[in-house]
């Protein structure tokens, strides 16, 4: 049966009616009690162990002419290939053949013997002054994200030489002068790679700005926040356009707008909710510079990377440039900006879609672009049996994160004991090698979800080491690719591209069967998670009940946001009885998760984007009983925005939802300010359901 693009969700096609009961309210879950006994405990995954030899990047650079290529990623170039292609299929077969060897190096597809995006030689080097700046200076206040952020003054060479020559001790450490001094003269300031710039499109009160707004109190703060966006505006130095070895930040084309405080560069996801508040501040041109931006990523690497930095690509974030897009075009109509992104989008869903070798080396050949090495796709078979094709976050990294925060609280402790790398700390447990960087490539999953860090991804809450990230199936990461399938599809119907919008919307339908099959619960009404049986990324798995994770994350309500679920009456009414009874509804917004695990992305912490799209889903469902919840919602959460700004003059990374005004704890870092997507989640919502004259602010 073909479906209207028009009908951008595939609502045109017959729809699946999931049925199942709501489950009774649960009670927050401490993480001194015992697992409910609803709660099913993932299965252990055997971790071969690998070969520890040089990794095949070492093999590449022997074997590419000329080594590795633009920041070190490895890629074909697309005019090489179509000159090879031009002398006919023989060719063709023999650059097939030439990669031979790049296709069995990937083939071990167990986490600890994936693929390793290189450092580069300015990142080893900053990370050995980080590391002698912890032994000199000592613990207190330190950063290591601060030394990896630095720039040089002079090339590498004439700095790693003037490191090496600075006096030591008989124990090799060096005295707090001669590294201040060294410091000092062979180092910009973190944060001097960026400069303050002041948006193009900015006024200091935008025509038609929050019409639905009536407080005269609430607006004077929407103007407030409105105008952090000049705070928070940012354009890479010149300094970094011409001499990028001597920087950590990556070159970008447009000006960003940074989430705040130590994050001093562009985040992917944070950028969705940062241009929904642009887009209500009508700062238009400003949204579009920002995915121009993420553009230039995949047109660099193949893939958005998680942030600005050297340090940052071997990763990506929730891929969310698609919604970007689609939400920018509703409000300008910009065609010229849906051509120009629709080929980036097509390589960015290749990158999420990457699963075997032969598909990875099969888009380098079709789209002539960098080599897409995370191994995201995952084959599933359900009980009907039927297959489906579903993703997991998968980082290209099994070391210590350069970046990785210094601050160590454990989570039964309430003092923090020592500021060691994370990473490090964490892993000093693990004698093994191949176990050791196993864990770290959970770890630097966990922050490709951007959920860093949860309860979540951990088999045992009570030990941070058993984070099984690519062992996840996540709701959430496949929502976002079937909204992304979706954006897709209607893009490619506006440019005339009628294949690929039917391919896509295809795509999409499977995808959304797939989330029914494999996440829906109907005794809870919620989808959650799935933990695989083993995290190879060869052939099917057998889909098991008994794996789906029953504990309650906010997560769990996210396909909500996606038109395709939304849009089911029937279904809308028994995920929000689940959710009304699920105990993640507090005083001042929605928790994250149900267990007090003193990590960042846990009870009792609310997160923006998270509000913002249950929120969204509830509201535009068209029950009156959602809407109601959502507008409900969205008073708990502005409310304890506002009051916290009148306290501290500042809008939060993440907020205290059991406690008005407070800002959110625990974590890895200490809590930031500025800040990006709270701003933008406020704004929308201030947007969407204004704020009536009579309604008090307070708490």
């Amino acid at each position: 049966m073909s479906t209207s693009i028009g009908d951008r969700d595939g609502n045109g096609a017959d729809r699946d009616r999931i049925m199942g009961d709501p489950i009774p309210p649960r009670t927050r879950t401490p993480i001194s009690d015992p697992a409910p006994s609803r709660t099913a405990t993932p299965p252990v995954l055997p971790r071969p162990a690998p070969k520890i030899e040089d990794s095949w990047w070492l093999h590449a650079r022997s074997r590419i002419p000329g080594g590795l290529r633009r920041r070190d990623t490895v890629q074909v170039q697309q005019r090489g290939l179509h000159e090879k292609m031009d002398l006919g299929w023989g060719s063709v077969a023999a650059v097939l053949g030439s990669w031979r060897w790049l296709l069995e190096s990937l083939s071990l597809c167990s986490s600890d013997t994936g693929p390793v995006i290189p450092t580069t030689p300015l990142l080893s080097f900053l990370e050995r002054v980080q590391e002698t700046a912890l032994n000199t200076f000592g613990e207190t206040n330190f950063d290591p994200k601060a030394y990896v952020d630095l720039s040089l003054k002079l090339d590498l060479s004439t700095t790693e030489e003037a490191f090496d020559e600075l006096p030591k001790s008989a124990n090799g450490s060096l005295s707090v002068e001669d590294l201040k001094g060294f410091i000092e003269k062979y180092f910009e300031g973190a944060g001097n790679d960026m400069v303050n710039c002041e948006p193009v499109d900015f006024v200091p009160e935008p025509e038609g700005f929050l019409p639905k707004v009536e407080n005269p109190e609430v607006r004077a703060w929407a103007l407030e926040v409105h105008a952090l966006w000049k705070n928070l505006s940012r354009k890479v130095s010149d300094q970094v356009q011409k001499r990028p070895e001597l920087h950590s930040m990556l070159p970008l084309p447009e000006a960003v707008m940074i989430p705040g405080s130590r994050f001093r560069e562009v985040y992917y996801w944070d950028s969705y909710w940062v241009i929904r508040g642009l887009l209500a501040s009508k700062m238009y041109e400003t949204a579009k510079g920002i995915v121009t931006n993420l553009i230039y990523f995949i047109e660099e690497y193949g893939y958005v990377l998680n942030g600005g930095r050297a340090y940052y690509t071997n990763r990506s974030q929730p891929p969310l440039l698609s919604a970007m897009i689609y939400d920018i075009y509703n409000k300008t109509g910009d065609m010229q900006l849906v051509r120009k992104s629709l080929p980036a989008l097509l390589k960015e869903y290749h990158f999420w879609s990457s699963g075997t070798m032969t598909s990875l080396l099969a888009f380098v050949l079709l789209f002539g672009g960098e080599l897409c090495l995370g191994i995201h796709k995952v084959n599933i078979q359900d009980s009907q049996p039927c297959n489906h094709t579903l993703n997991r976050y998968y980082a290209m990294w099994n070391k210590p994160r350069p970046e990785a925060t210094t601050k160590v609280c454990p989570s039964l402790l309430l003092t923090c004991l020592s500021i060691r790398s994370v990473d490090k700390k964490f892993s000093s447990n693990i004698s093994n090698i191949s176990e050791k960087q196993h864990f770290y490539r959970e770890l630097a999953s966990a922050a490709e979800s951007g959920w860093d860090f949860s309860s979540r991804w951990m088999r045992n809450p009570l030990d941070f080491t058993t984070l099984a990230t690519t062992s996840i199936l996540p709701v959430d990461l496949n929502t976002f690719i079937l909204k992304m399938e979706l954006d897709i599809a209607f893009l490619a119907k506006l440019t005339g591209d009628n294949s690929t919008a039917e391919s896509f919307l295809e795509a999409s339908q499977s995808r959304r069967k797939a989330i029914k099959s494999v996440f829906w619960n109907a005794e809870m009404g919620q989808w959650l998670d799935y933990w695989l049986n083993d995290s190879t990324c060869e052939g099917p798995q057998t889909w098991e009940a008994c794996n789906q994770n029953q504990s309650v994350f906010a997560s769990n309500f996210i396909p909500l946001w996606v038109e395709s679920f939304y849009s089911d009456t029937s279904l809308v009414e028994k995920v929000l009885k689940s959710f009304q009874g699920s105990g993640l509804l507090c005083a001042f917004g929605i928790a994250t998760s149900l267990m007090n695990s003193g990590e960042q992305w846990d009870f009792p912490n609310g997160w923006a984007p998270l509000q913002h799209m249950i929120v969204e889903g509830l509201a535009r469902s068209g029950s009156k009983e959602a809407r109601s919840v959502a507008e409900d919602i969205v008073v708990r959460w502005i409310r304890t925005n506002y009051v916290a700004y009148k306290k501290t003059g500042k809008m939060h990374e993440k907020y205290n939802v059991e406690k008005c005004g407070e800002h959110g704890g625990g974590g890895k870092y200490a809590p930031q300010t500025g800040f990006g997507w709270s701003n933008g989640v406020v704004l929308a919502f201030l947007e969407e359901f204004g704020w009536p004259q009579d309604q008090k602010i307070d708490c």
